[in-house]
């Protein structure tokens, strides 16, 4: 479980943290997806919540005009990872969900098993390092030495032998419908973020047919991903039935960690890399792309696809609630 209380490597005492504030709920909680029925904003399990004062601060500048003008900009932390006794990696992150950014991204690294659950993981707030202990002793130093910087915002890092974790892959075969797709791009752009009102952030959204469930934001779209991945581990929740949708492009990074998490469609309002869609291609990832109103256009994985809606019966969408993306890519 992830303690409530207890010590880091360092000998400092681990934060207590309430579950129900925006900062990561400490607990790995046993209980199954179908006895969760309890949901925030929205219908949301997790929300972006843009009033948390922690994840933003007020600067004062001045304008195109000379005008003084006070603004929020979001927050951006160093927080250290350990793996029991090994420091693995620095992450900068806007602070939030420490433990599920932690637990998630070494998931998505292979330094978590498949299957394998910490046996605790303790936040220091003063220290911004995490902690996760599992009862198998662990040593990467070989594979921290193999890395590759990637083109994640806030600098994404994907280290050694992640590739070889996904061969021989097979992901589920879901039918997606297209009028899901429709709903979800409207349901999560017109849902108050960070990004709405301070910009500069990423937003991952973990779905399920045409419900948005947990909707994680960070400077980089890798650690909104990992988020999710370390919530999805903590709550015991499957991936066969998720749709994972990224305000970001569609890099390799972001098809190798859907692909990690057993996840099988991956959507976005952005653009795609030519890795990302030749990967999506290997690993059978259906790779959704250019959400925007009625229009998308998917590059891999088109036979999970049930055409339901009509794109003429779908409207354009609004001027207010478009991103920085909905030009062309």
């Amino acid at each position: 479980m992830i303690g409530r209380s207890g010590t880091t490597e360092t000998g400092k005492e681990a934060v207590a943290v309430d579950r129900d504030r925006n900062d990561g709920g400490s607990d790995m909680a046993d209980e199954t997806e179908s006895a969760r029925e309890d949901t925030g904003p929205d219908g949301y399990r997790i929300a972006p919540n843009p009033d948390d004062p922690r994840l933003t601060r007020a600067v004062t500048g001045r304008d195109h005009d000379g005008t003084p003008r006070e603004i929020r900009v979001v927050e951006e932390r160093p927080l250290t990872i350990f793996l029991n006794a090994q420091e693995i990696v620095t992450a900068m992150t806007i602070g939030d969900y420490p433990e599920y950014l932690a637990v998630g991204f070494l998931r998505n690294q292979g330094m978590l098993r498949p299957g394998e659950r910490p046996t605790v993981v303790d936040f220091d707030e003063e220290l911004q390092t995490v902690v996760v202990r599992t009862e198998r002793q662990t040593d990467y130093e070989a594979k921290l030495q193999k890395k590759t910087r990637t083109s994640g915002c806030a600098v994404g890092t994907v280290f050694g032998d992640v590739m070889e974790t996904l061969e021989g892959l097979e992901l589920p075969d879901l039918a997606v419908r297209t009028s899901w797709l429709y709903s979800l791009a409207r349901a999560i752009n017109t849902t108050r973020s960070l990004y709405l009102s301070a910009g500069a952030i990423h937003g991952t959204v973990l779905c399920r047919e045409d419900r948005p469930l947990v909707y994680m934001e960070d400077v980089g779209r890798h650690n909104a991903v990992d988020k999710i991945a370390g919530w999805m581990l903590a709550q015991d929740v499957g991936a066969d039935d998720k749709i994972l949708y990224t305000t970001g492009r569609l890099t390799s990074e972001m098809v190798i960690k859907t692909a990690t998490m057993g996840i099988p469609v991956l959507a976005s309002r952005s653009g795609f890399t030519a890795w990302g869609v030749q990967l999506a291609r290997d690993l059978g990832l259906t790779l959704i792309g250019r959400m925007r109103g009625k229009r998308f256009i998917c590059l891999s994985g088109e036979q999970r696809l049930v055409r339901d809606a009509d794109p003429a019966n779908v409207a354009e969408e609004h001027r207010s609630h478009r991103r920085k993306s909905a030009g062309s890519d």
